[in-house]
C-alpha cells in the first residue's frame, strides 16, 4: 500500500470518528474545560449557558447565581492572587473591564488563554459579549436562543412605555465622588429603554454633584450603589431627601435598587433590571 492510500485512509477514519462522536470531540478537543472568571458578569454568564461546571473559581463579587458562591475564590475583581489561579490549571481565563492591562499581561505570559471582555457600552453589547463566550464555549445555538429571549423581553418593555411623557431620570452608579450613568455605558440602556432622559446623557464623564443634579431636576432619582446591601444605599437616599427643591424628592421619586442587578448583567438580568427600573420611571397603571 503506498503513502498516498495510508494517508487517505487516515484521514477517513479521523473524519468518521470526529462525526460519530461529535460532542466528545468537541467538548473536549476544542473547547475550555477549566475556566476561572474575574468578575460577576463572566460568572452569571457562563451560569446562564448551564456551563458552571466548568467554572473552576471566581473572585469574591460573584455572588450572583447563588451557587457561584461555592466556587473557589481567587481574590477580589481588581486584587486577586495570580499563582493561585494559575496552580488550579486552567485552560481559559476570563478578564473583565476592570482587569488592568499589565494583569492580563502577567497571565498571558503563563502561556493559559485570557479573554478581555470589556465593560459593555449598552443591552445590545452584553448580548455580542454573551454570543461571543458561547461560541467560545461550543455553546452558541444555546446563546442565540437565550438572546432572541432577552431582546424580545426588552421590546415588550419598550411596548408598554411608547407613547408615555419621558420623564427625566438620575441613574447613581457611585458615592464619594458621585457618580451617574454616562451615555456610552450599557446603564444608559436602562434608562432610555424604560421610557426616560438620562440626565448625564451627553456629559464627557459619569462624575456629578449634587448641585448639578438639582439644577437639571429630575423626576426619578435611583440608587443603584456597591455597598446597598450593607446600607449605604439607604445612607444616600436620606442624602438625596436634604434637596428639597428636586422634583423627586418632593414627589418621593428617590429609590434605591440592587447594584448586582443593574452593574454587572447577563442578559437575562439585564431584562430583570430593566423591569424594575421601567416600573419606577413609568409605573404601569393600577
Amino acid at each position: 500500500m503506498n503513502k498516498f492510500k495510508v494517508l487517505t485512509l487516515f484521514l477517513l477514519l479521523f473524519t468518521v470518528l470526529a462525526l460519530s462522536a461529535p460532542e466528545a470531540f468537541s467538548e473536549e478537543g476544542r473547547y475550555p474545560r477549566r475556566i476561572v472568571s474575574l468578575g460577576p458578569i463572566n460568572t452569571e454568564n457562563i451560569y446562564l449557558l448551564g456551563a458552571q461546571d466548568r467554572l473552576v473559581a471566581n473572585t469574591s463579587y460573584c455572588i450572583h447565581p447563588p451557587a457561584a458562591r461555592e466556587k473557589v475564590k481567587i481574590g477580589s475583581v481588581m486584587h486577586f492572587n495570580i499563582e493561585q489561579i494559575l496552580s488550579l490549571q486552567p485552560d481559559l481565563i476570563l478578564a473583565t473591564g476592570l482587569t488592568s492591562p499589565q494583569q492580563v499581561a502577567q497571565l498571558s505570559a503563563s502561556g493559559v488563554r485570557v479573554v478581555h471582555f470589556h465593560q459593555p457600552s449598552s443591552f445590545a453589547s452584553i448580548c455580542d459579549q454573551f454570543l461571543e463566550l458561547g461560541k467560545m464555549l461550543g455553546l452558541e445555538a444555546k446563546a442565540r436562543e437565550i438572546i432572541a429571549e432577552a431582546q424580545a423581553e426588552v421590546s415588550a418593555i419598550q411596548e408598554r412605555v411608547k407613547g408615555l411623557p419621558p420623564r427625566k431620570v438620575f441613574l447613581q452608579v457611585g458615592a464619594n465622588p458621585l457618580f451617574s450613568s454616562a451615555e456610552d455605558s450599557f446603564t444608559n440602556d436602562f434608562i432610555v429603554l424604560a421610557g426616560g432622559i438620562n440626565i448625564a446623557a451627553g456629559k464627557r464623564e459619569g462624575r456629578y454633584n449634587y448641585e448639578m443634579v438639582t439644577a437639571q431636576n429630575p423626576d426619578v432619582i435611583i440608587v443603584a450603589i456597591m455597598g446597598s446591601e450593607g446600607g449605604m444605599g439607604g445612607r444616600e437616599k436620606e442624602e438625596w431627601m436634604r434637596f428639597t427643591p428636586i422634583s423627586a424628592v418632593q414627589n418621593d421619586q428617590v429609590f434605591v435598587v440592587d447594584p448586582d442587578l443593574i452593574c454587572s448583567p447577563s442578559p437575562m438580568t439585564f431584562v430583570k433590571g430593566l423591569e424594575k427600573i421601567a416600573r419606577l420611571i413609568q409605573p404601569p397603571e393600577e
